[in-house]
């Protein structure tokens, strides 16, 4: 029989993608709503130095994370942020050691340092001497509530995509939103350079490790970041980056004197919040006029940047529900509703285990409903494989 001529089967156009839990159509969150939820975390955490709610703030960091990032480069850089909150905890330890405060006869004696005489003018500080047990646990406290604060702003830069963060900001910041958001995102792209450079080298069974070795991936890598700086800059000349557009120098000099007066204003209310005999317009009118000074030259500020933004990000029902989360933990352990104050800051004196509050618990834990409240993230959509040739047997 003569034999059929080969067929192959049609590539498949790529569609929508299927829903990743059955329930919802995977889609990219608002940056603006990670960046509240994260924000509104680190302020719950500047409330607390009870080590069971840090931890518990980095468990639920950890699972929003594990189960929303994207593949994005800069979606891959917390487990540098965790490297830096241990650097912390570690250097305010050690500081607590080194410049020590002297020991009460109620303290646990641990080891003590050589003692270093210092000059009258530096009175009041002391170098080296006895350590306490109690004087390291209060250290690693506050550099643990540090270090949350830490991963929750990088929580925000891993989950929210850097570039579609500048959209959303206002005219008169839009070149200062583009230097942060290059700078955010060389970090991640180094680490993608110097893993790229050492896969390659170790493939081609040269020296992984010493200073020839070093030496070796540096040079990739600065030559990488020089590349990717020249692409950056000729794409930033092509979209007309720092032109100076249209506005007059009246206009620029209301744009300045607004600013500047709205940032006094903003900053009167808060030392007026923050001290109690502060006279009451230092209170919240003065916060509220600052407010509508900044947001009064935002406005006169950005007639002068031109934008048009393509295919918008939409808010709906998942960015409330992900934005009022974070926001409402914070509130609830500032409210101080159905707990007592001191259980968010327990007292080293008598040394022993602190206790899990149930209500501020809860409230952390219902930072972490955002994990499963937010869609699935998109994942990219890859190339269809062709089907092989088959011929009929004969």
């Amino acid at each position: 029989m003569p034999r059929s001529a080969p067929t192959t089967a049609p590539p498949s156009a790529p569609g929508p993608a299927p829903a990743a839990d059955g329930r919802r159509l995977p889609r990219t969150l608002h940056p603006v709503a990670w960046w509240v939820w994260a924000l509104a975390l680190a302020t719950a955490v500047s409330r607390t130095n009870n080590p069971l709610l840090l931890f518990l703030v980095l468990a639920v960091l950890g699972y929003v994370i594990t189960t929303r990032r994207t593949e994005a480069p800069w979606a891959r850089g917390f487990s540098y942020y965790l490297y830096l909150a241990l650097t912390v905890v570690a250097i305010r330890v050690v500081f607590r050691a080194v410049f020590a405060t002297g020991i009460t006869p109620r303290d646990h004696f641990l080891f003590s340092l050589p003692h270093i005489p210092t000059p009258d003018w530096y009175a009041g500080i002391q170098i080296g001497g006895p350590v306490s047990l109690e004087a390291l646990l209060s250290a690693a406290t506050d550099g643990l509530r540090l270090a949350c604060m830490l991963c929750c702003i990088g929580a925000a830069n891993t989950l929210a995509n850097p570039k579609r963060a500048l959209r959303v900001l206002p005219g008169a910041l839009y070149e200062l939103g583009v230097a942060v958001t290059v700078s955010i995102s060389v970090a991640p792209q180094l680490v993608q350079s110097v893993q790229r450079v050492h896969r390659a080298r170790r493939l081609r069974a040269g020296r992984s490790k010493g200073l020839r070795a070093l030496r070796g991936i540096v040079v990739p890598v600065l030559e990488d970041a020089l590349e990717r700086s020249l692409r950056l800059a000729a794409a930033m000349d092509s979209r007309g980056y720092g032109r100076a557009g249209t506005a007059t120098r009246r206009s620029r000099r209301a744009t300045g004197a607004l600013m500047l007066l709205g940032m006094c204003g903003l900053c009167a209310g808060a030392y007026g919040l923050l001290d109690a005999t502060a006279p009451p317009l230092l209170g919240f009118p003065a916060l509220a006029a600052g407010g509508l000074l900044c947001v009064a030259g935002l406005r006169l500020g950005g007639r002068r940047v031109t934008r048009t933004t393509y295919r918008p990000d939409p808010w709906r029902a998942a960015e409330w529900a992900v934005a009022g989360c974070g926001v409402l933990s914070a509130v609830l352990l500032f409210s101080n509703a159905g707990f007592d104050a001191a259980e968010l800051n327990p007292s080293i004196y008598p040394l022993s285990w602190p206790t899990l509050p149930p209500v501020p618990a809860a409230a952390i834990l219902l930072a972490g409903a955002a994990g499963f409240l937010s869609p699935p993230p998109s994942r990219p959509i890859r190339p269809a494989v062709p089907a092989q040739r088959t011929e009929e047997p004969t």
